[in-house]
């Protein structure tokens, strides 16, 4: 999958995730989803579009700022290869999607392929109690510069917003393998939050 990719541009983006700032957004996230990507497949109508958000999505990354979205869809725009309209115009949607991890106006194929994409991104709420914890412990080292009562604030209210929601995965595959074990995740992670804080 990753030998169609520009080893430049491929080196670029292991660099830029191998910031110090980064200890869950970083290549390891991306390979998680590339292993999403791997066997969903077949599920996914233009994977050129899709592997390109996957590979750009958190390709800036600072805690610190709120545009990381829209500057990795930008950077997208600026250094990726001539992928075709289409399939950048998706990336670059997919990408700006995660801000808020919320559908945007699509249809069809495109709207599929997205909600693919941002259920992959959201597969580690859904992941093992073990391992969600780790994820937890990743994010806190991320916000290290937040002190412990606004980060416990600000880490509640982003957890309401998923658990507050009806449907927390938006296509049937990640609905059907995250749903569950996600909300109980959220719920265990809201509880702790509550408690200790």
């Amino acid at each position: 999958m990753l030998e169609t990719i520009s080893p430049d541009l491929l080196r670029d983006l292991r660099q830029r995730h191998a910031e110090p700032q980064r200890f869950y957004h970083d290549w390891t996230h991306v390979e998680a989803l590339l292993g999403h990507f791997r066997k969903i497949e077949d599920r996914i109508f233009d994977r050129k579009g899709v592997l390109y958000a996957i590979l750009f999505h958190d390709a800036v990354y600072d805690p610190r700022a709120k545009d990381n979205e829209r500057q990795s869809a930008a950077l997208l725009t600026r250094t990726a290869p001539p992928i075709g309209g289409s399939s950048l115009a998706l990336a670059h949607t997919a990408i700006l999607a995660t801000e808020g991890h919320k559908m945007p106006e699509a249809e069809g194929e495109t709207a599929s392929d997205i909600a693919h994409f941002l259920d992959m991104d959201l597969a580690i709420l859904g992941a093992s109690e073990e391992r969600f914890n780790i994820y937890e412990e990743q994010v806190r080292r991320e916000y290290a510069h937040v002190p412990e009562e606004a980060f416990r604030k600000g880490r509640a209210a982003v957890l309401e917003s998923f658990a507050g929601r009806d449907r927390l995965y938006f296509s049937d595959w990640g609905y059907a393998r995250f749903g569950e074990p996600a909300r109980a995740n959220l719920a265990r992670s809201l509880a702790a939050l509550r408690t200790n804080g």
